[in-house]
């Protein structure tokens, strides 16, 4: 199946502007499903990595050694709104392994969620890393450091052999070559790396295959990922943001995990199928009406999930009063194979 994807953004009933995006949908071997003309976009895959970049702490025992929770693995896997809860959940993970937000390398921004930029107007909070959207991918990796026995020091960098550990993991769950991946560095300070739109996509397809009474230690680490993810979708990103509403409305039979300059991840679990979104202008407002559309048109969602997501399919454009001005409005056009 081959199709065109844009989003058609209406002021009243004109078109304003349009984003177009390129999908590819693969199954665990690789095998192309689905997918728009240039489906082999090669991009970063920022932090929609976040699931592999946490798997050596799971797959070699760690995370079962040290107790973490299902909870806590989700927000390792987070991209949060730095809300109460969130920080909470980052400071218990950091005090379990005796460090203060001091040791974490991302930096501190804004958070997105209204009661803690209120707590920290007030200044009744302490600007810290605890609200970075990264903070608990950088708390699971100084565990990974600290159980391997490895400095924290520049746990951040590229030569850090962590870093080097978890080049080569992506690489392997994604099923390409080390030395083919272009790296830069990404919003929270670490590396990232760049891969094609279906290899991205195949990694998400391990991912929704895996299963818990696996033989392999790397597949039950997998399954346990994905089942914390979609146990846990309000810690994955927060509320009201489109991976959050997609696991929520799924019941997490939809993983969902977004990534900055327009990118959303999907494992459909039920298919053993990965779904890699990539809006080319980087406009991040385009992944929620065009994940619902490709998973609609997959026959990924029933009639209740998509009435559920209706939402966040037609999403409403708003002025500064918050009337209701215009939508964003998904275009899916099927062409004809090459």
């Amino acid at each position: 199946m081959r199709f065109e994807l844009e989003v058609l953004v209406r002021r009243g009933s004109a078109v304003e502007s349009r984003h177009h995006l390129q999908c590819a949908a693969v199954d665990a071997s690789g095998t192309l499903l689905a997918g728009t003309p240039n489906a082999g976009l090669v991009t970063m895959f920022r932090s929609s990595a976040k699931p592999f970049q946490l798997l050596p702490l799971v797959e070699r025992g760690h995370a079962e050694r040290l107790g973490f929770t299902d909870e806590q693995l989700a927000v390792m896997a987070a991209s949060h709104t730095g809300s109460r809860y969130h920080v909470q959940l980052v400071t218990g993970i950091l005090e379990q392994l005796g460090l203060g937000p001091g040791a974490l390398a991302c930096g501190y921004h804004d958070p997105e969620d209204a009661g803690s930029r209120d707590d920290l107007l007030r200044g009744g909070a302490p600007r810290t890393a605890l609200y970075n959207n990264c903070s608990g991918k950088h708390a699971g990796m100084l565990a990974l450091a600290l159980a391997e026995g490895w400095p924290i020091e520049g746990y951040h960098l590229p030569a850090h052999p962590m870093q080097q550990l978890l080049r080569q993991v992506i690489a392997e769950v994604c099923e390409i070559s080390p030395a083919s991946m272009e790296s830069g560095t990404d919003g929270c300070n670490l590396p990232v790396f760049a891969l094609p739109l279906p290899s991205m996509a195949r990694g998400y397809a391990r991912l929704a295959a895996a299963r818990a009474d696996a033989p392999e230690a790397r597949t039950r680490a997998l399954a346990r990922i994905a089942r914390a993810m979609g146990a846990h979708p309000r810690t994955v990103e927060g509320d009201g943001r489109t991976a959050t509403q997609l696991m929520l409305a799924t019941g997490g039979r939809v993983v969902a995990k977004g990534g900055a300059e327009g990118l959303m991840l999907l494992a459909l679990t039920d298919r053993g199928t990965g779904v890699a979104v990539k809006c080319e202008d980087g406009a991040g407002r385009a992944l929620a009406p065009t994940a619902v559309a490709v998973l609609e048109r997959l026959g990924a969602l029933d009639g209740a999930e998509l009435a559920t997501l209706a939402p966040q399919r037609r999403p409403v454009v708003r002025n500064v009063i918050g009337a209701e001005v215009g939508r964003l409005e998904p275009s899916v056009r099927e062409v004809a194979l090459a």
